[in-house]
């Protein structure tokens, strides 16, 4: 029996701040300050030059979703994720019901920032769910 309680995922990317905030917003999660400090922006502005900007991170603020962790990489996204995000904001619903409630949150996301890519219908065995991509081209579906 695994004795991991907690887990993170990290995303490579260019600015990890800009990525961190907007999934805040469509999660609804917080950066946090690292300990010692009150503010994120105290954070940064502790760093050297060349370190800011280097990574971020975020959290559920209930504590129940695992935390997110944004680090700078050299190189642009080449290929599709090997790992995605579900957004589950149609869990039970089905029909026309779900397709309203995904193209509700598609609406709101792509205010944020999000490309939409491909709305992918219910087929007999999956529901539908919708295929976006967040500010820096990071596939996601709202399911």
């Amino acid at each position: 029996m695994s004795t991991i309680k907690q887990f993170q995922v990290t995303f490579d990317c260019t600015e990890p701040e800009r990525v961190a905030r907007f999934w805040c917003e469509v999660l609804g999660y917080v950066i946090a300050a690292p300990t010692g400090f009150a503010t994120w922006e105290d954070y940064e502005g502790s760093r050297s030059p060349e370190d800011r900007g280097s990574w971020c991170a975020c959290g559920d603020p209930s504590g129940v979703g695992p935390r997110l962790y944004f680090q700078r990489v050299p190189e642009g996204k080449a290929a599709k994720n090997r790992v995605h995000l579900d957004v589950r904001v149609g869990t039970g619903l089905v029909g026309e019901e779900r397709l309203a409630t995904l193209e509700a949150e598609c609406t709101r996301l792509i205010a944020l920032g999000a490309t939409r890519v491909q709305l992918l219908r219910a087929d007999g065995v999956n529901e539908s769910c919708i295929v976006m991509q967040d500010v820096e081209g990071n596939e996601f579906c709202v399911d």
